[in-house]
């Protein structure tokens, strides 16, 4: 019997083995996409899970006060358990904004505006206990805010061509997709001036012995403007379009609230103390 075999047998022959390395390949590459692929509860979902926002730390204050006049308690354990809550808002906040703004998001939009907030705070419970005894010194240095563990807290880090800076990444370190806080999608559009209500009109008449403290207000109220005009300048094409709001005229009318609430505080020592002051504490943006 010949051993060459019939054409038709090499031909099968021929079929078979390429059918067969091509299975083998198939396997191999199915195999290996699969070893890189991870499983569900595996490493990377892991990875996505630490990728949290982190969380806000701040100082305690109540731990640094002195003895509170037995007059003043009420309105100092209001006033803490406000800082508790400007605290869980930052932190719902911090949560709510992952992947939203530019490098300095956290920063300018969160931890920024808190402090505001806390030196406000910290001041009225400083002057509460005050008026029945020696008002503490050097509190508003426990203002300042910082983002724990798990947050990028708003670093700026060099992102991949096309790719914008987001500020608020959780632990991934700024490195965001969809050109949040790039110029196309800015809030700052370099546009406009801020302008808010008038308060010195409104004020009924203002005792003489709190006329200094009054006066002292009323500038520092021009002089918020003053700052946020200048930071609406210089941030021209940074942000989200909600930027100019949360990072602008947000933290301001925080700062005009707290300062028009001196005001009348002032007033109400002396004669009645007036209503209504705080309407006149949100600015907007003239285009």
């Amino acid at each position: 019997m010949s051993r060459a075999l019939p054409k038709y047998n090499k031909r099968r022959v021929a079929i078979v083995g390429g059918a067969a390395a091509l299975a083998l390949t198939g396997a191999v590459v199915v195999n290996s996409a699969l070893a890189g692929e991870p499983g569900k509860g595996g490493a990377a979902d892991a990875r996505t899970l630490a990728a949290g926002p982190g969380t806000i730390a701040c100082p305690d204050v109540a731990s640094r006060l002195p003895a509170v006049p037995a007059s003043a308690k009420a309105e100092v354990d209001r006033n803490l358990a406000l800082l508790r809550t400007q605290i869980d808002e930052a932190n719902t906040r911090l949560a709510k904004t992952v992947g939203q703004g530019g490098p300095n998001f956290v920063q300018n939009a969160i931890l920024g505006p808190l402090k505001d907030k806390r030196v406000s705070t910290i001041d009225r419970i400083a002057i509460s206990i005050g008026r029945q005894g020696t008002k503490p010194q050097g509190l508003d240095a426990l203002a300042a805010c910082t983002l724990g563990a798990g947050g990028a807290g708003g670093a700026a880090t060099q992102a991949p061509a096309g790719q914008g800076n987001s500020g608020n990444t959780g632990s991934a370190g700024g490195n965001g997709n969809g050109n949040a806080g790039n110029a196309g999608n800015a809030g700052n559009t370099g546009v406009g001036t801020i302008a808010c209500p008038d308060v010195a009109s409104r004020l009924p008449a203002v005792p003489a012995s709190a006329k200094a403290e009054v006066d002292r207000n009323l500038a520092l109220l021009r002089t918020q403007i003053d700052e946020a005009n200048t930071r609406l300048a210089k941030t021209v094409g940074q942000g989200g379009p909600n930027f100019v709001q949360n990072a602008i005229l947000g933290p301001l009318k925080d700062k005009r609230v707290s300062t028009i609430d001196r005001i009348a505080i002032s007033i109400g020592r002396q004669g009645t103390k007036p209503q209504g002051l705080d309407a006149p504490a949100a600015c907007t943006l003239n285009r």
